[in-house]
C-alpha cells in the first residue's frame, strides 16, 4: 500500500480532532477567563493536549485576541535567547500565548518563563504534570475514545481493525497517538508493498 492510501497516514489521523468528554469549547475558555487566562491543560502523552491546544486557538482569536503559538518537545528542548528576548517584548494585554511543551522547561527556566509573560493577556500550557500553572483541564482517553477515532477514519470499514483496538490501547497505555501510529504499520502490512 502506498504511504498515501493508508487509512491512518499522518493528514487523516491530523483530520480528527479534539473531543471535550463534557461541556463545551465556550465553557472551556469562559473557565480560561475566570482563571485569569492562565492556565494548564495536563495529560500523559498521546491524550489530545497539543490537539486541544490547537483547536482553542481559532477561538482565541475569534475572541479578538492576539494568539502566539510556541512550542518545545524532546528534539526542540529550549528557545532560542535572541527569539525569547524579542518575543517576550513585545507582548501586551491582547496576546495570549498558547505554549505546547511546557515540560521541556526546566524549573529555573520555567520560573523566568512565566514571569517574563505575565504582561501578556494570557498564558495556556499544555504539560504532562501538574504544578506548572492551574489545571484548566486534564486530557484523558479511554478505548471507547479509541474505537469512535478508528470509526471516524475509517468509517464503515471500522470493524476490520475492531478487535485489534482495545489491545493497542492497553499496550500503549491510552496513548492514542501510538496506538493509531500502529494502527498505520498494520494496514502496511496487510496490504503488502505498493
Amino acid at each position: 500500500m502506498r504511504a498515501r492510501d493508508n487509512p491512518f497516514r499522518t493528514d487523516c489521523v491530523l483530520s480528527v480532532r479534539y473531543r471535550l468528554a463534557e461541556g463545551t469549547f465556550d465553557d472551556l475558555l469562559a473557565r480560561f477567563e475566570a482563571m485569569g487566562r492562565r492556565a494548564a491543560i495536563v495529560g500523559p502523552k498521546g491524550t489530545g493536549k497539543t490537539t486541544l491546544l490547537e483547536d482553542l486557538a481559532p477561538r482565541l482569536r475569534d475572541r479578538g485576541l492576539t494568539v502566539h503559538e510556541l512550542r518545545l518537545d524532546e528534539e526542540h528542548p529550549r528557545f532560542e535567547r535572541s527569539f525569547l528576548r524579542e518575543f517576550l517584548r513585545s507582548l501586551g494585554g491582547r496576546d495570549v500565548i498558547l505554549f505546547d511543551g511546557a515540560e521541556q522547561l526546566g524549573r529555573f527556566a520555567w520560573y523566568r518563563f512565566e514571569r517574563a509573560t505575565r504582561a501578556a493577556g494570557g498564558l495556556l500550557v499544555t504539560t504532562h504534570h501538574e504544578g506548572r500553572l492551574p489545571s484548566l483541564i486534564e486530557t484523558t482517553t479511554t478505548p471507547e475514545l479509541l474505537d469512535r477515532l478508528v470509526e471516524e477514519i475509517l468509517g464503515s470499514r471500522a470493524s476490520e481493525v475492531r478487535s485489534l483496538t482495545r489491545g493497542l490501547f492497553e499496550k500503549h497505555r491510552g496513548n492514542l497517538r501510538d496506538a493509531l501510529r500502529e494502527l498505520y504499520d498494520h494496514y502496511a502490512l496487510i496490504s503488502g508493498p505498493a
